[in-house]
């Protein structure tokens, strides 16, 4: 009787120990760097390695992951190669959650609509419905390829009346600009330089999408690590003062990641509208947000909004 007792305290003793196992500290992060559309946050904490700095003295590494496509880091996030993403597009997030992919907000990052936009081929000014039958070049499952339905839905068009080419931004707009495609969904430094080079924004988020980006985290981590996570936010947080409070150095930084000189980089920080706090107007965007991408077949079930957002997003 006594050894049994001794071994059912032994196997408890054990058990815990796995448990404490599969919840230790990870010996590293892995985070997305997205750079576009101007993430300045990014861009500063990752130039300054200060997630680096916060967690030196727990021996974690920060292992940065270059991923622009919202659609590809929530991937990436199910496959467990990626922990956390500096910066997501909530509609990357909405149809990842759709698909049963759990990913949530940890915090904001901002409120670009401006800095999102369609262009046209250099020549003359096209409008959305001259966009009818023309080749439209862009990355699938974005907020560049929400606006892009909502601004053929506002001319009684579908996403089927034109013919759309997943494309990186980068691709889409050097296929502009070889005028291999009519149309590119762009956005931040890649406009400003397909509008030097001649073509012209036909439209850009204002007025059709409410774009809102925001630091994302898979399931896992945040279930598993949310000390961790509470410091990642933190850091960001600071970032966002840290810019504010040294606002032409953190414009010096961005211009040249970009590669866009200082005033076209002060322009794409000031259409950035950044921000930290997730705001009950933020809460109703996501909601909207999720109406249209059902309603335009872009996401596949409906979620309860409110539990993708972490309480210390709103904190």
């Amino acid at each position: 009787m006594r050894l049994k007792k001794i071994l059912m305290i032994s196997a408890m003793l054990l058990t815990g120990s796995l448990m404490g196992m599969a919840h230790a500290a990870p010996d590293q992060i892995n985070i997305a760097y997205v750079k576009s559309p101007f993430n300045l946050q990014n861009i500063v904490m990752k130039q300054n390695q200060l997630l680096e700095k916060e967690f030196q003295k727990d021996g974690i590494k920060i292992n940065w992951v270059s991923i622009n496509s919202g659609a590809q880091q929530a991937q990436a996030m199910a496959a467990g190669s990626l922990d956390v993403s500096a910066v997501m597009n909530t509609a990357s997030l909405l149809m990842a959650n759709g698909a049963g992919n759990k990913v949530y907000v940890a915090t904001g990052v901002a409120r670009p609509t401006q800095v999102f936009a369609i262009v046209g081929q250099p020549g003359k000014q096209m409008k959305i419905e001259d966009l009818k039958g023309k080749k439209v070049a862009g990355p699938k499952g974005t907020a560049l390829h929400q606006i892009l339905v909502a601004a053929l839905k506002s001319k009684g068009m579908t996403i089927n009346d034109v013919e759309f080419l997943q494309m990186d931004p980068g691709k889409a707009q050097a296929a502009l600009l070889g005028k291999h495609v009519d149309a590119a969904l762009l956005a931040a430094g890649l406009i400003i330089k397909a509008n030097q080079a001649g073509a012209k924004t036909i439209v850009t988020a204002d007025g059709f999408v409410n774009p809102l980006l925001v630091m994302a985290v898979s399931e896992k981590f945040a279930k598993e690590n949310p000390a961790l996570l509470q410091r990642i936010v933190k850091v960001h947080r600071q970032t966002t003062q840290w810019i504010s409070d040294n606002y032409e150095k953190a414009i010096t930084m961005g211009a040249k990641e970009e590669g866009v000189s200082f005033d076209d980089a002060k322009k794409l920080a000031q259409w950035s509208h950044y921000f930290d706090v997730i705001t009950e107007q933020d809460m109703q965007s996501l909601k909207l947000d999720q109406d249209f991408l059902l309603e335009n077949g872009m996401m596949q079930n409906k979620v309860n909004t409110d539990q993708l957002v972490l309480p210390m997003a709103r904190q």
